[in-house]
């Protein structure tokens, strides 16, 4: 990728962009490393959600001058007790190889403070893996402050084990 002269495109998901959506999603969790995702297509699971108008889920792209879309970031509101308030929560932020060091992420960034500015809370919180030591470097560039903890999940089912 040639160096970005224009100003990096920020926008909402639409319906029509899900397929590539989807190909950076997996491009994200093949980076990261992740376990195994519910079975089934991604784009089938997802449905509706990112796209609706009583939006609880949003999505926003990034372009590169071309149109070409080349990164996502995906945030829901939640709740923090301690704060007693809502905030913006990034769950997902990734820029295709090749789209890295052009700007975008910083403007994708930039996009989901405006967004939680619109919706009236007063910041946003995201976490990235620890070995992750460019996103660090990267959101330590941007002014974020970072918290360690380390993340659990819990299946509400409890596996079946030998009868």
């Amino acid at each position: 990728m040639e160096h970005l002269s224009a100003a990096p495109v920020v926008r909402p998901a639409r319906p029509e962009d899900m397929p590539r959506l989807v190909g950076l999603m997996r491009e994200h969790q093949e980076y990261e490393k992740s376990e195994p995702r519910p079975a089934g297509p991604l784009a089938d699971r997802l449905g509706p959600q990112p796209f609706a108008d009583d939006a609880r889920l949003w999505v926003l792209l990034a372009e590169t001058p071309d149109g070409a879309v080349a990164g996502y970031a995906a945030c829901s509101a939640e709740f923090s007790f301690w704060d007693a308030r809502h905030h913006l929560h990034m769950d997902c932020l990734y820029l295709a190889a090749e789209a890295r060091g052009h700007g975008l992420g910083a403007a994708l960034v930039e996009g989901v403070r405006a967004l939680a500015r619109t919706l009236g809370l007063g910041h946003v919180e995201w976490q990235t893996p620890d070995w992750n030591e460019g996103a660090i470097r990267f959101y330590d560039r941007l002014g974020a402050t970072g918290r360690p903890k380390i993340r659990y999940a819990l299946a509400t089912e409890r596996p079946a084990g030998p009868s």
